[in-house]
C-alpha cells in the first residue's frame, strides 16, 4: 500500500472514533436530560410515595448514564496517550475529588429521630424538636473535617466538595436521592483525632443536650476498616453564595 494510501485510512479510523465518541457523548445528554422529564401519568399524592418513586427512576437513570459515561470515557481515552500516574499530582487531585474508592480506619456516626411521647404538648415540647435537623447533620460532618477526615460518606454516598446536604422535615435529599433517618456518616481517618472533634465540637454538643433531653439518637463508634466507593456523580457546582 502507497504512504497516501495509509494516511488516508488513519485519517477515516480517527472520523470514525471521534464519531463514535461523539454520538455517545450526545446518547449521554439526551439520557441525562431525563431526569427533569416531567411525567404527565406520575401522579402519587402521599409525599413519601412520591420520594419513593423519584428515588427509584433516578436510580434507573443513574445506572444508565453510568455505563454511557464509561463508554464515552473508554474511547476518549483510547484516542489520547498515555500517562504515567503522578502521586503527588493527579491521583491526590482524584482522592480529594472522592474519584477513588479508599479503605481505611475511621469511625460511624449515627443519628435518628426520637420517639413521640404522648404528652408532647404537656412536656412543652415541639415537633421539631424530635427531629434530627439538617443542621444536625452539617454539625457533625464539620466536626470530623476538622478532626482530619480524609474521606466521608453519608449513607451509602461519597461526599464531595460540592456535596450539598439538605433536609426536608425528616427526609435528607443527598445527590438527587431521598433517604429517612437513622442517618449513618462514616469518615476515614485517625479514628482517636476524630472523636476529639466531634466530642469537642459546640455545635454537636447542642445537639445532644437534645439527646438527653428528648431521646434522639446518638450513636459512635470506632472501625478498624471503612470501605467507601468512589464517587461517580458529577463535580460540577451548581450553585454558590459568598458570605
Amino acid at each position: 500500500m502507497r504512504m497516501s494510501e495509509t494516511r488516508s485510512t488513519d485519517r477515516r479510523r480517527g472520523s470514525v472514533a471521534v464519531g463514535v465518541v461523539a454520538a455517545l457523548a450526545g446518547l449521554l445528554f439526551a439520557t441525562s436530560a431525563t431526569l427533569l422529564k416531567d411525567d404527565a401519568d406520575r401522579s402519587p399524592t402521599n409525599l413519601v410515595d412520591l420520594a419513593r418513586v423519584e428515588t427509584a427512576r433516578l436510580e434507573d437513570n443513574e445506572a444508565e448514564v453510568a455505563a454511557l459515561r464509561k463508554q464515552r470515557d473508554a474511547l476518549v481515552a483510547a484516542q489520547q496517550p498515555q500517562v504515567e500516574p503522578d502521586d503527588t499530582g493527579a491521583d491526590l487531585t482524584a482522592l480529594a475529588a472522592g474519584r477513588t474508592p479508599v479503605t481505611g480506619p475511621g469511625v460511624i456516626v449515627e443519628l435518628w429521630d426520637a420517639p413521640a411521647p404522648p404528652d408532647l404538648a404537656a412536656g412543652g415540647l415541639h415537633p421539631d424538636d424530635l427531629v434530627v435537623h439538617q443542621q444536625d447533620l452539617e454539625a457533625v460532618i464539620n466536626a470530623l473535617w476538622t478532626g482530619g477526615a480524609e474521606a466521608m460518606m453519608i449513607q451509602d454516598q461519597r461526599i464531595t466538595a460540592t456535596s450539598s446536604v439538605r433536609c426536608v422535615g425528616n427526609v435528607l435529599l443527598l445527590h438527587g436521592r431521598h433517604y429517612s433517618p437513622p442517618y449513618r456518616i462514616s469518615a476515614i481517618g485517625d479514628p482517636q483525632a476524630l472523636r476529639e472533634a466531634v466530642d469537642t465540637s459546640p455545635d454537636v454538643a447542642v445537639y445532644r443536650q437534645y439527646v438527653d433531653a428528648v431521646g434522639l439518637g446518638w450513636a459512635f463508634e470506632e472501625s478498624d476498616e471503612i470501605d467507601m466507593p468512589a464517587y461517580t456523580g458529577s463535580l460540577r457546582l451548581e450553585h454558590a453564595q459568598a458570605g
